[in-house]
């Protein structure tokens, strides 16, 4: 009877243990330890940072289970190095809670060695190793606390919370920030709220938002200061039955235009490869690479979408690191894109004629 009672103790002691080793650990070894914000559990081929699900270089790149009041908010790919971002991925939910939060800005804990696997408020004043602080951002005078994953996306207020962590954010030019990317956010936080709508009834698109970094560029001795951003969404809608995506991307300078260019997938693929390696921002999946939502824009109101379509692709020529823009203008592509949106479309006026003329022989009948 003891010998019952002693291994149901020993079973019982294992059991929390396990489920501490499940739960506590935010800063993790892989991406794969938090995957539920990656569409199909997949993350992004990033040349020299992740490939084949692997991190290149674990001594640097840290992958954050973003955890606040202890339940996992997003997904984020962490420099060390570079004291920022490398990405953020989440999982689109629709519009809840509207309010913007308090700018209490937080840090990461683990990687700083302390035994916390909730973000916290960071000490104002303090500088820390491995990543950024408030008074690293504090009185530049130029760069505002750009959001990978924004505020205006997350679902509810404790998501939005989750959203102002320094590992979070990049230092962005102010007029960029508050510009064209806030519109391309809205913009696309509008598609995705009438047209990511999946089997169940959900609204549910995936976002991948990242960061390539400068080699020179560096605010206040510490922090690096990006080149470009990028960011991408795809999800399945059931209303169109079918797969959509889109891309977009901007040197982090002063705009000299109000809206962002829509691009596809290949299209950021090709900007963002290596010579030796490729990228790709939801690989094995059924995202389209080479249609846009460009035909959707004019059918949605109030959300900043560009009145006209631009997708004409241009060169962004920096001075990256790991990511290193290999490719020229993408001419091509562009042809390629006008020309299968035009035969989507097409497909797709055809499908509602052949409904609309089933109705009407129906009703006849």
């Amino acid at each position: 009877m003891e010998s019952l009672k002693t291994r149901s103790l020993w079973f019982l002691a294992a059991f929390l243990f396990l489920s501490a080793v499940l739960t506590v650990a935010e800063v993790v070894k892989e991406v794969s330890d938090c995957d539920q914000f990656l569409l199909k559990k997949t993350p992004p081929e990033l040349p020299g940072i992740l490939e084949g699900g692997k991190i290149q270089d674990q001594n640097r790149y840290k992958p954050i289970c973003q955890t606040y009041n202890n339940k996992r908010r997003f997904l984020t790919l962490y420099d060390t190095k570079n004291r920022i971002p490398v990405f953020s991925a989440y999982k689109y939910r629709g519009k809840g809670e509207s309010k913007r939060p308090p700018n209490n800005w937080r840090i990461e804990p683990e990687l700083e060695n302390e035994d916390d696997k909730n973000m916290i408020l960071g000490e104002r004043n303090k500088t820390y190793n491995n990543q950024a602080g408030d008074i690293d951002y504090r009185n530049n005078g130029r760069f505002d606390r750009g959001h990978l994953f924004p505020s205006s996306h997350a679902f509810n207020k404790t998501d939005k919370m989750s959203t102002f962590t320094l590992t979070n954010i990049v230092p962005q030019v102010s007029s960029f920030n508050q510009g064209s990317w806030n519109k391309m956010e809205n913009c696309i936080r509008c598609i995705m709220d009438k047209y990511c709508i999946n089997n169940n009834g959900a609204i549910e698109g995936f976002v991948v938002t990242g960061a390539q970094p400068s080699t020179k560029n560096i605010l206040k001795n510490k922090i690096n200061i990006p080149s470009m951003l990028w960011s991408a969404f795809c999800c399945y809608s059931v209303n169109m039955q079918e797969w959509i995506a889109s891309a977009h991307w901007s040197k982090n300078i002063q705009p000299k235009n109000k809206y962002l260019q829509t691009k596809t997938l290949e299209e950021l693929h090709q900007e963002l490869r290596s010579a030796d390696s490729e990228f790709k921002v939801f690989p094995g999946t059924h995202c389209p690479l080479r249609t846009t939502v460009t035909e959707f824009y004019p059918k949605i109101n109030d959300c900043h979408c560009s009145p006209s379509v631009l997708t004409t692709s241009s060169t962004i020529t920096s001075t990256s690191g790991p990511l290193t823009p290999t490719s020229g203008p993408l001419t091509s592509t562009s042809a390629t894109v006008g020309t299968v949106d035009r035969k989507r479309k097409a497909a797709r006026n055809q499908r509602d004629l052949i409904f609309s003329d089933t109705i009407f022989k129906h009703c006849i009948i």
